[in-house]
């Protein structure tokens, strides 16, 4: 009896742990996170609170946190015209009962032709008891794109050349190849720069956190603010 107890608990160890198993319940909960995001969007809190774990730890794009019972609640549908919300770039990865997933919900809203894209990046965390899957946890960051890079020509590329102290021990260096840009931080590898528009640069995928560059009277460029919410740093011009 105890090895047939034995042989069962193995075959079915093998069955949870085998490829068709995990690409079963990647399938699941990708519908699953589709339905939610939908529900979301509509306002259909009661929806959601059928696949939350009732000890749920879930935060929002904006850092904020949120319970079962906060997500639960009916409400008006997201604003926006024509709004809808996509699930891609899935991702599942699945150890017994529990299961990670990955994924980014593209939001569009607007008539045709003049719609508005937003992007999310989101991990969440699923536990399965007793035949059911209901999320554990869940963290959703904004995705930033670059806005379209401005294109500016040499002689204004030169007047960013130079090095920049925001403390001791801390400089940027700007060098100029050819049409394009770069930027050292602390004698490191150098980094393209594009322009938002004059004056203002970032590097590529960082867009929300730019430099602005800033000028004197006689327009000469005196330094930059590197802006990063409450951890942006003032820079001063050393050299050219």
């Amino acid at each position: 009896m105890r090895m047939r107890l034995l042989l069962a608990n193995t075959l079915l160890a093998s069955l949870v742990a085998s490829p068709s198993y995990a690409e079963n319940v990647s399938t699941l909960l990708h519908r699953l996170t589709q339905t939610l995001s939908d529900a979301g969007q509509q306002g259909k809190g009661s929806v959601m609170a059928g696949y939350l774990d009732d000890d749920v730890i879930f935060f929002n794009e904006d850092g904020s946190k949120a319970s079962k019972a906060d997500m639960s609640q009916n409400g008006p549908p997201a604003p926006g015209a024509n709004r809808t919300i996509t699930t891609t770039d899935w991702d599942c990865k699945v150890r017994g009962n529990i299961a990670v997933t990955s994924f980014v919900d593209v939001v569009e809203v607007g008539p045709a032709g003049q719609r508005q894209e937003y992007k999310y990046r989101s991990v969440e965390t699923w536990l399965e008891e007793r035949g059911s899957w209901k999320m554990i946890g869940s963290e959703t960051l904004t995705l930033h794109e670059d806005p379209p890079a401005a294109a500016l020509d040499q002689k204004t590329l030169d007047q960013y050349v130079g090095t920049y102290e925001a403390s001791p021990g801390t400089d940027m260096t700007f060098t100029r190849q050819g049409d394009r840009l770069l930027a050292s931080l602390n004698g490191g590898s150098a980094v393209a720069q594009q322009a938002q528009a004059r004056d203002i640069l970032f590097s590529p995928g960082r867009s929300a956190t730019p430099k602005v560059f800033q000028r004197d009277d006689a327009g000469r460029i005196t330094g930059f603010v590197y802006l990063n919410g409450n951890h942006s740093l003032s820079f001063k011009r050393k050299s050219a």
